[in-house]
Formats: C-alpha cells, sequence, structure tokens
C-alpha cells in the first residue's frame, strides 16, 4: 500500500477491540482502535507518514480472540 491502507474487520457482536501495528521486530507503532465497539463490518484507515518502506502487522484484539494480518508499505 502507499501512502494509505484501510484495515476492514468484523465483529460477532459488540465487545472492547484493540487494534494495533507493529513493526517486524514487535516493536507498537499505532494503535488505531481501543474501545468498545458494536458488531458488524469496520473500518480503519492507517496512514503512517514517516515510516519507510517494509512490512508492518495489525494485530487485532477483540471478544477474547486475536487476529494478525501482514502489511506491505511501498515508498
Amino acid at each position: 500500500f502507499n501512502p494509505t491502507t484501510t484495515i476492514a474487520f468484523s465483529l460477532a457482536k459488540a465487545c472492547h477491540a484493540r487494534l494495533e501495528v507493529f513493526d517486524p521486530t514487535g516493536r507498537r507503532l499505532a494503535v488505531l482502535v481501543d474501545g468498545t465497539m458494536g458488531a458488524g463490518e469496520h473500518r480503519v484507515t492507517w496512514q503512517p507518514l514517516s515510516l519507510a518502506s517494509g512490512v508492518y502487522f495489525a494485530r487485532l484484539n477483540a471478544g477474547g480472540q486475536t487476529a494478525v494480518t501482514r502489511m506491505v508499505l511501498v515508498r
């Protein structure tokens, strides 16, 4: 992606959700969502202005489950 990406996810029921972005070393770069969200489809836009090209990871913790997605930033 360049310069922005949209991270989409679905929640089966309303719950606390936390969506974070990490670099390959595990350093947290951003917290995009941290709060109660309703059931259904959600979309969050991320615009990494100062990051170099490379692989990054989005991790969603919600409803007792965790999902990780790999993203590639190309400048």
